[in-house]
């Protein structure tokens, strides 16, 4: 079944692999991961997120429409106003695990052309 409205496409059958993929996928980009910080720290606002991360308000918009999307942050409206945290608490664990294991190879994951280059 196809979503009209999803921002990406699965085929009919996805593997656990494809989808795992896109999971990790969502953590690969630098706002969507600042974004992931924050509101891990405590709620937030698109316009308090937007002043943190001196990101442009349709971007970071854009960006936790996504996560929203993938589950990975959730909502909370008050008068105008809406609020972003994590979705689940495991997220900010597979952010820990992540931050450890990169202290162990941090040289090789910035000098790799393949990862966030052209394979």
């Amino acid at each position: 079944m196809v979503v009209a409205s999803a921002p990406f496409h699965l085929s009919e059958t996805p593997t656990s692999s494809e989808l795992v993929g896109k999971y990790f996928r969502a953590l690969g980009h630098p706002t969507r991961l600042g974004i992931l910080e924050l509101v891990g720290e405590g709620e937030r606002s698109v316009s308090e997120l937007v002043k943190l991360l001196g990101v442009t308000q349709p971007k970071v918009s854009r960006h936790l429409a996504c996560l929203r999307w993938c589950g990975f942050v959730a909502t909370r409206r008050e008068h105008r106003t809406i609020y972003y945290r994590l979705a689940d608490e495991r997220i900010a664990v597979v952010l820990e695990l992540g931050r450890a294991l990169l202290a162990d190879n941090a040289e090789h994951v910035a000098a790799c052309r393949t990862i966030g280059g052209r394979c």
